[in-house]
């Protein structure tokens, strides 16, 4: 009797714990749908023709394309020309931001993409395959009387891939070509108010530098930012999460080592899951706005890759830890066919990253796939990954589907067994169906809510109000995950409490065989979980 208050206690209990993180995943979604504004922004650029006839370029004298000691500028290149400039002395110039505004470090990072105006004449035809070299600078400044600071300075070269809708006849001169855009520059942090970049485009026909490009009219940019508002909400929400996942996280660990018996490998995993979220969640962002870290978005790639790495061996070692069979898999090295294509595409795609915004920590102008052996090379390790994903999803159908099918012979067998064996195996089957309920559920939700924030506008409005749908995204989901980890740590997380005489060996008829199988998993005699207490409740009822 005693036992059967206790249990409903703990039912209770799971159900009051289930509706608070209800509760707290809808706040997330409605945090990010209603406070936040859009994740970020896209400001259009159009670069200013400046005139620069001194020998020295760009060695002592940066080129502004308005405000004090502007440029001398070019209205087009038929005035070049006309006056006989070369194109070695024209430089393009792009002033961020655009006038009387100001960067601000809660951006975060820029990243620009390029795209050509080129337009057709029939004696200066863009050739097939052409490419363009820019002769690149970015520098910064914090007041507009200071002079301008150097950040990075590079050559560069950029393919340009155009197509021409009408028949290149003498008709169609002056008519432009449709090019793609071009990866230009990506900056991790934005440390200061201005930024100033100035283009050359080098003309040497011994070399073939810029031979056969067409005319270029324009240069336009496309300048992509975070909002300074979505950062705030972003950061209060790791503020709070942190804390939250890290007490969960010592609690549950803390469950463990009072326990009797060494912890098992699943409890391992779960509790190293907890810490690949809890790294996540730090707020070391928080620094970015007084210091110029550009390392932090690749420091927050491999935050993101460490924990889809644990998510994924934790899916597997999961199944593979309620098989039921008579197989030891208390040990990692178990799973390593099932790990090991984990490991390779995490290191395939760690070494792509490294080999992109690695580089641009010291070049921001660089772009991995701007060569032949960069995009070969790329491709590769994407490809690699790629093929390691769809084994471990092979290996992962293949072990779900074993303990469903181990899952139905067990539950004709039930009756048959002593009472601790049957709640044992009640346990596991009711512990994995909630679990892959709950997987699935996120999972779905994130498949949802990524279609959906592609396929809208980026925002709905109902009347007076108006819900950021990409920032219900990123709030949601980023919330989601966190609440599927800490009620991980919650559900599977020993207990210690004393259920009354009728947990005894002697009472439940345990012999030795079925006491040795029960402590080869989480649902341990001397501590069961939350998830086996219920199935223990419904076995008896």
């Amino acid at each position: 009797m005693a036992g059967a208050i206790i249990e409903n206690m703990s039912t209770k209990k799971l159900c009051i714990v289930g509706g608070i993180l209800l509760v707290f995943q809808v706040i997330a979604f409605l945090v990010g749908g209603l406070i936040a504004p859009s994740p970020t922004t896209a400001v259009p650029y159009t670069s200013v023709k400046c005139i620069d006839v001194r020998k020295n370029h760009h060695k002592t004298k940066w080129l502004m394309p308005w405000g004090l000691n502007h440029c001398e500028k070019l209205k087009d290149f038929d005035e070049a020309v006309s006056r006989q400039i070369e194109a070695n002395d024209i430089v393009f110039a792009v002033h961020i931001p655009l006038p009387s505004k100001e960067m601000s470090p809660w951006f975060q990072f820029m990243l620009f993409i390029m795209q050509l105006d080129i337009a057709f004449k029939m004696d200066n035809d863009l050739k097939e395959n052409a490419e363009i070299t820019l002769d690149v600078s970015l520098a910064y400044r914090d007041n507009v009387f200071d002079d301008w600071e150097e950040i990075a300075h590079a050559i560069e070269i950029r393919k340009l891939k155009c197509t021409f809708g009408s028949p290149k006849t003498l008709e169609s001169e002056g008519r432009h070509y449709d090019c793609d855009f071009l990866p230009f520059m990506e900056i991790g942090s934005v440390a200061h108010k201005y930024y100033l970049i100035n283009i050359r485009l080098p003309v040497n026909e011994r070399k073939g530098i810029n031979v056969g490009i067409g005319e270029i009219k324009d240069i336009r940019f496309v300048g992509i930012h975070q909002n300074g508002g979505f950062t705030k909400v972003w950061f209060a929400m790791k503020t709070f999460l942190t804390p939250s996942i890290l007490i969960i996280m010592v609690w549950y660990w803390r469950r463990i080592t009072l326990m009797t018996r060494a912890p098992v490998l699943l409890e391992k995993v779960i509790f190293a899951l907890g810490i690949s979220m809890t790294f996540i969640n730090i707020p070391v962002e928080w620094f970015s706005i007084g210091f110029d870290w550009t390392w932090m978005l690749l420091f927050g790639d491999i935050r993101q890759g460490i924990f889809y790495a644990m998510l994924l061996s934790f899916w597997i070692i999961f199944c593979g830890e309620h098989m039921m069979d008579q197989n030891e898999r208390n040990r990692l090295s178990g799973y390593w066919k099932q790990v090991g294509p984990i490991a390779v595409g995490s290191f395939c795609l760690f070494i792509f990253d490294m080999c992109e915004r690695g580089v641009q920590l010291k070049n921001p102008f660089y772009s991995i796939w701007t060569t032949e052996v960069g995009t070969e090379l790329a491709m590769a390790f994407i490809i690699v990954a790629g093929i390691c994903l769809c084994l471990y999803f092979l290996f992962l159908c293949f072990m779900v589907f074993q303990v469903f099918r181990n899952i139905s012979g067990k539950q004709s067998s039930l009756p048959a067994m002593s009472k601790a064996r049957r709640l044992h195996y009640e346990g596991l089957i009711f512990r994995f169906k909630f679990l892959m309920l709950i997987t699935l559920a996120c999972a779905a939700m994130t498949v949802i809510f990524f279609i959906v924030s592609q396929v809208t506008e980026g925002h709905w409005k109902w009347g007076d109000i108006t819900i950021q749908v990409n920032s219900a995204f990123f709030t949601g989901i980023y919330g989601m995950w966190n609440l599927y980890v800490f009620a991980l740590m919650f559900l599977y997380a020993p207990s210690h409490k004393n259920y009354g005489e009728d947990q005894s060996n002697g009472d439940l008829g345990v012999n030795s065989g079925e006491e040795l199988q029960l402590t080869t998993t989480i649902t341990h005699v001397d501590g069961p979980t939350e998830v086996y207490k219920l199935a223990r409740k419904e076995a008896q009822e």
